[in-house]
């Protein structure tokens, strides 16, 4: 074999992070299918390459038996003690038989099985990077697009955006810089298979990690999200420390932080609500902007009454029933909103024992535009 391949193997050992020893294994195994092949030979063969040299030798192996059938596989024990007069009936006998001609067969071989292995590596090393980044945000090229996907370069790979995870308001052009979340990797016969998405909700909270020092380190956390993606959002935060506010820590001075999210969706409205273990704050802050006067609980079924102010009632449902729907999402909690005076015809409101909010969240609740403008409903999006 000549010095400029065994140098090239050498290279890709080192280079490539492929085993020596599997790279050896691969190209005997091809060596062997390629004497069969080229010599029309169907005898066992094993075929000894050694790296250090470069050399390569094919051995007929026999068995030893009393009487032959087929000289290809089989061989006579008075010949086998020919060669060795050790042998007994059942040892393997290791003949050479490599043809003149080899070398040049076994070139041609050793580079395809060496850059299939090549292939495969690579293909090996890119899957482990990005099995570890699955529920992750990377930013990715727009590279095309067609009916079925928008092909995204994450670098040493492309992956997949599917239509139905893509923004309703977006329209991408090739070399668009984008975020993207990855949502799973397949490993198929041609590589690695990664799908990203723009609407996933772990985006959003991808995104509020990027942009709150406090989410990253832990000193607020978010605890869930539910998203219509490319129109509206809601997250709910929590912080352990009595002294962060977790809602004004998102939105950061003067609405910085949840801004760059906004620009980055496209202009998609983000509340920010406090978190709660009792549900009766929690379904309150939830339906932010809307003022809540009271919460009923009903833990059996999981469900809340909720009632608000005859003139809130649209604010509370909000646009195609958006605000509650996503409040419900959020909360996991069913949520059944009634007016005031609903509330009192039906004989549920005032209660003698209301589980109003306290003054603080209260006030959150009701003053939520004091953190960031894109939290308001227009006019026009109030039914």
């Amino acid at each position: 074999m000549n010095t400029q391949l065994l140098d090239a193997l050498t290279t890709i050992v080192k280079e490539k992070g492929i085993s020596q020893e599997v790279l050896v294994e691969a190209l005997e195994a091809a060596l062997v299918s390629a004497y069969k092949r080229n010599f029309n030979q169907a005898q066992n063969v094993r075929v000894d390459f050694n790296i250090e040299t470069g050399t390569i030798r094919v051995f007929a192996r026999k068995e030893v038996v009393d009487e032959v059938y087929d000289s290809r596989l089989e061989i006579s024990l008075e010949e086998a003690r020919r060669i060795n007069p050790n042998y007994q009936v059942g040892d393997i006998v290791e003949i050479e038989v490599t043809p003149k001609d080899f070398g040049r067969i076994a070139v041609q071989t050793a580079k395809q099985v060496v850059t299939q292995r090549v292939r495969e590596a690579e293909r090996g090393v890119i899957y482990a990077e990005f099995i570890d980044r699955e529920e992750d945000i990377m930013t990715g090229i727009v590279q095309r697009t067609d009916s079925k996907f928008i092909y995204v370069s994450l670098g040493k790979t492309e992956a997949l955006l599917p239509v139905s995870e893509q923004m309703p308001n977006e329209t991408y052009k090739p070399h668009d810089r984008i975020k993207v979340y990855i949502t799973k990797v397949e490993k198929t016969t041609k590589g690695p298979q990664i799908f990203v998405s723009r609407t996933h909700p772990g985006l959003l909270k991808r995104l509020f990690e990027l942009e709150v020092p406090e989410i990253y380190d832990g000193t607020v956390e978010i605890k869930s999200v539910a998203r219509e993606a490319g129109d509206r959002s809601k997250i709910s935060v929590h912080s352990d420390n009595p002294e962060v506010d977790p809602v004004g820590a998102c939105v950061g001075p003067k609405g910085q932080r949840v801004q760059a999210i906004v620009n980055e969706l496209k202009g998609e409205k983000i509340d920010i609500v406090r978190w709660s273990a009792d549900p009766v704050e929690f379904v309150a802050n939830a339906l932010s902007p809307a003022k809540v006067l009271d919460v009923i609980v009903n833990e059996e079924e999981k469900a809340t009454t909720v009632i608000v102010p005859d003139y809130q009632l649209s604010l509370a449902i909000g646009k195609r029933g958006q605000n509650a729907r996503l409040a419900a999402k959020l909360t996991n909690w069913k949520i059944d909103i009634k007016s005031q005076t609903e509330a009192e015809q039906l004989g549920i409101y005032p209660r003698e024992q209301s589980a109003l909010l306290d003054s603080k969240d209260a006030h959150m609740n009701n003053n939520e535009d004091e953190y960031d403008p894109t939290f308001d409903l227009s006019e026009n999006e109030i039914e």
